[in-house]
């Protein structure tokens, strides 16, 4: 109930709020934030930067994927068409020869993440060493 006051005549209800309790807990919550922030570290993340390899590969497979979906396996001027399944075992044949062979997958912009994923895995379970991605900088 508010505390009333008397001026003369009537009685009239003081309509204040008491500032000190919400000013204390400001001044406590400013406090531990100014102790709590210096001890917070920025998390850093290591990226992988182009151009960097000891050593440039002998042959270089790619595997392009088009807009269907659809698998194209480019080595030189050849080009031929294949399954996801056969892609693994063509790739290792092709790279018999070399020493240091690499493969490099293009996919267009609309296919799915989960197709380019999928012959990701499916030529690192072959044993295939060094698989990168093809991408296009923006202007």
């Amino acid at each position: 109930m508010p505390s009333t006051m008397g001026r003369g005549r009537g009685r009239r209800a003081i309509n204040e709020i008491n500032m000190v309790p919400f000013i204390d807990v400001m001044l406590v919550l400013l406090i531990i934030f100014m102790v709590t922030a210096p001890l917070i570290t920025p998390s850093a993340i290591d990226l992988p930067s182009i151009g960097k390899a000891a050593r440039q590969p002998d042959q270089v497979l790619q595997v392009v994927i088009d807009k269907d979906g659809l698998l194209n396996l480019k080595s030189g001027e050849s080009s031929t068409r294949m399954a996801l399944g056969e892609i693994a075992p063509t790739v290792l044949k092709a790279q018999a020869g070399a020493s240091n062979p690499a493969v490099v997958i293009s996919a267009d912009r609309s296919v799915r993440y989960e197709q380019v994923v999928k012959v990701m895995d499916a030529l690192q379970r072959a044993g295939v060493q060094r698989v990168g991605l093809s991408v296009q900088l923006a202007n």
